[in-house]
């Protein structure tokens, strides 16, 4: 989820339940606060709490939170204030900043999921982080009764299918973090998607869900083609600027971006507005 901000700088939580209300009625299964998209790295501690709480005591949907911080005591107090606030599972970043083996990667997920009460997800998005979990190290984790599954932002179809393969006989949701190779994880196995295009167009999303579980393989597909280019636009070229333009352009309650993103530029909305338009 994209988080409104207002013309302050501050959460927007009205904004923020009108948010919630609106991506569910179009078809998401799942609510993500504070993850990449959602500007965490730029809001505070306490800023990151209330956001979950907001939503989770919004949403009728279940609550993946993230709490994930390049340190273990930053991560484990964020999870258990994202428990305390209702939220229903954890999706914690691999920890960055210093370079760290696969081994030292293991332990920390490890050490964390022994050590708080809610489901833990990991999560490996090395184009912010430049931090990879590899398919062995995850399905070593897997087996962990308290890591519940992964989200996969590498865009690696190669690597995520493997992980698929490593960790099936586990109970381990694999969850793609790249709307333009969504129909093709699936067909690797993935459970779904955590995606920033959901944002912008759930509808567009949820039906190549849809069409996959129906069967219609090249339907999703075709579908997952026709959200290509605006996926670019709002995850590559514009970033969470263009995300935000384009979920206004929709008449969603996207708020401000916060310091030091900028917003978009006029030419930037006009291209998104057309690719919304062709959609």
């Amino acid at each position: 989820m994209a988080t409104p901000f207002a013309d302050d700088g501050s959460v927007d939580e009205a904004a923020l339940r009108e948010l919630v209300g609106w991506l569910e009625a179009r078809g998401v299964d799942f609510l993500v606060p504070c993850g990449s998209n959602s500007e965490a790295e730029l809001m505070t501690a306490d800023e990151r709490a209330r956001v979950v709480e907001v939503v989770a005591d919004e949403a009728s949907v279940p609550v993946l939170a993230g709490t994930g911080h390049p340190g273990f005591e930053e991560t484990r107090r964020a999870t258990a204030d994202a428990a305390a606030a209702g939220a229903d599972a954890a999706l914690v970043v691999t920890p960055f900043y210093y370079e760290h083996d696969q081994a030292t990667l293991a332990a920390y997920y490890r050490e964390l999921a022994d050590e708080v009460d809610l489901p833990v997800y990991l999560y490996s998005v090395p184009a912010y982080t430049d931090v990879r979990l590899t398919p062995e190290t995850v399905a070593g984790l897997a087996d962990h009764p308290n890591v519940a599954g992964m989200k996969d932002s590498t865009g690696d179809l190669a690597a995520f299918g493997r992980t698929r393969r490593l960790t099936a006989d586990a109970d381990f949701d694999l969850l793609v973090g790249t709307a333009g190779v969504l129909a093709h994880a699936l067909d690797a196995g993935a459970d779904g998607g955590v995606l920033a295009l959901a944002n912008v167009a759930p509808e567009a999303c949820a039906e190549v869900v849809r069409r996959h579980r129906d069967g219609d393989r090249e339907g999703a597909l075709a579908a997952n083609a026709d959200v290509l280019e605006l996926n670019e636009a709002v995850t590559g070229r514009y970033g969470v600027p263009g995300l935000k333009a384009a979920m206004r352009a929709r008449g969603a309650p996207a708020g401000r971006v916060r310091r030091p993103h900028r917003p978009a530029d006029e030419d930037a909305v006009a291209e998104l507005r057309a690719l919304l338009d062709g959609l």
